[in-house]
Order: C-alpha cells, then structure tokens, then sequence
C-alpha cells in the first residue's frame, strides 16, 4: 500500500491534465474531476481516477490540487455546498495552482481555515511545455509548515519550487512574471518584425540573440512559434489579458508604476478584441504586424 498522499485535482486543461500525469507516475493516486469528459477519459488512461464532481472527488483526499483559469472558477470549485471547502476532510491541504488575484488568495485562506483546510497558493510558470517536462517554476505563499510538507508533490510538477512568503505572496510573484513575460514577449515580436522588413536571415537572426543578453527563456520557447507562425496555444491571450489586469490592479493598489506594463496590456487587450484571444500569446506577433502594415 502506498504511504503517499492521496491527491484529488481539480482542473485538467492544458495545463492540468499533463501535470496529473505526471504525478501518477510518480507513483500517486491521482483523482480528478473537470468539466470536459475527455480529459476524464485521458486521466483514467493514464492510470487515475475519475469522479463526477468535485465533492467526490476531494472526500478522501490528503492534498487537494485546484488549476483552474481564474479568481471566479476558483471560488466556484472552492464555496458552495459543493465546493472544495464544504467536502475536504479537516486537515486536508488545498493547493492552489491557478493564476488568481492576491486577495482572492488571502481569502480562500482565511474561509479554509474556519473549516480546518491547510491552503497555499502555488501558481506556476513554464507554459504547456513546462508542465508536460514537469520543469515549471512554482511560487509559493502559505505557512511553512505546510509548505514543506507540499514540497515533493510540487517537487514532482517542477524543477524551481520557493516558497515566496505569506498567502497570496506566490500569486503576487506570478503577477510579477506575466508582467515580465508580456514584455518580453512583445520585445521579440517586435525585434522579429524589425528583423523580417531588414531582409535578415531571421532564424540566423534569432539564434545569435539568444545566445547573447537579449537571450531569454521566452525566445527560447517561442522562437519556433515566430518562426513557423505557429501560434497553436500553449498559453492563451485571453489568460495572459486577464493576468495582465491582475498585475495592473495589484501595482495600483500597492502604489507601483508599471509605464510598459500599462502599454503592453492595451496591447494584449487590442489582440483579444480582433479575435485572437484563443492563440498563443506569442501571437503578439500578429499584432506588432498589423501596427506595421503587414497582411495578417
């Protein structure tokens, strides 16, 4: 019989569904609930086990793994007589690893604890590639204690795992990097553009970049998506908008002046209302390339 936690998740999107994988492999029992049946269907395939609703699925669970797109949802699995909250046994802990507000964070902690659920905000960075290679970059917030004790089931989702201070500081982090990666983003979508309209070897062009400072893990992952205007999505520009008012609100709120974060968000929001917010947001690309005149 194994000694491991049993884990219950809740959420099998892009994201989700290859970091249960992995966890199965690892050797966990690994029962999950989402919206969409053939996710279900791919969870048993791989080996867990699936249940019909959230209150099912986290009844027996030790740790309770939640991956959902944003603040809403994650109140929805989380409240309700259904919900996570009213269902988890006492000393269970919530793990939360979407991408959410801050205050959404603190308080979800703060109702856990009336009903004696253990919470930690844990949202990732990495994209799809990440979660499937399990080499995400996992920020934390919450107690120690009950980070330390989550440390080797995210240790078997990610490669860098830190602990980044109280509930809601990991969600600030990862505010922080959509902050860095929008703009990182952009930058390349528009050195690539600058690049093409120079007549320059672009592929040349990309590789001695990346192997200089203006290298970055951004064009490492998405240098094929610009050059193969591949933009299937591995992150969505609709996630990346709504991360984008995320950090925007929070920097207001603490005082913080983000002048290229600011444009480059009218950016991301100017994507998704011409209809690409279901593309990669190394679609940016496209956008750059409309501002330039070019046929998208």
């Amino acid at each position: 019989m194994s000694t491991l936690p049993k884990i219950a998740w809740i959420g099998l999107g892009i994201m989700g569904s290859p970091m249960s994988e992995n966890l199965i492999k690892a050797g966990y029992h690994v029962t999950g609930h989402t919206l969409e049946p053939e996710k279900l269907d791919r969870l048993t395939a791989a080996g867990g086990t699936a249940a019909g609703s959230v209150a099912e699925a986290v009844r027996d669970a030790d740790v309770i793994i939640t991956m959902v797109p944003a603040s809403p949802q994650v109140e929805a699995v989380a409240y309700g007589p259904d919900g996570v909250l009213e269902n988890a046994r006492p000393g269970a802990l919530l793990i939360d690893m979407s991408s959410i507000t801050p205050r959404t964070s603190v308080d979800l902690a703060a109702a856990a604890k009336e009903k004696g659920v253990r919470v930690l905000d844990a949202p990732v960075s990495g994209g799809e590639a990440g979660a499937v290679e399990a080499v995400l970059s996992i920020m934390v917030g919450g107690e120690q204690a009950d980070f330390d004790e989550a440390r080797p089931v995210l240790g078997t989702l990610g490669r860098t795992v830190v602990r980044c201070g109280p509930h809601g500081a990991g969600q600030t982090v990862k505010a922080a990097n959509q902050l860095i990666v929008a703009v990182n983003i952009q930058a390349c979508a528009e050195a690539v553009v600058f690049l093409e309209r120079s007549g320059v070897d672009l592929t040349a062009a990309l590789d001695v970049l990346n192997g200089g400072l203006a290298g970055s893990t951004v064009l490492t992952r998405k240098k094929g998506n610009f050059l193969n205007r591949d933009f299937r999505p591995g992150f969505r520009v609709d996630l990346h908008h709504k991360d984008m008012g995320i950090v925007t609100d929070a920097a207001r709120a603490v005082g913080a002046a983000l002048p290229v974060g600011a444009v480059v968000a009218q950016l991301v929001a100017s994507l998704r209302a011409q209809g690409d917010g279901g593309l990669d947001h190394s679609a940016l690309l496209r956008a750059v390339e409309r501002l330039s005149g070019a046929r998208v």
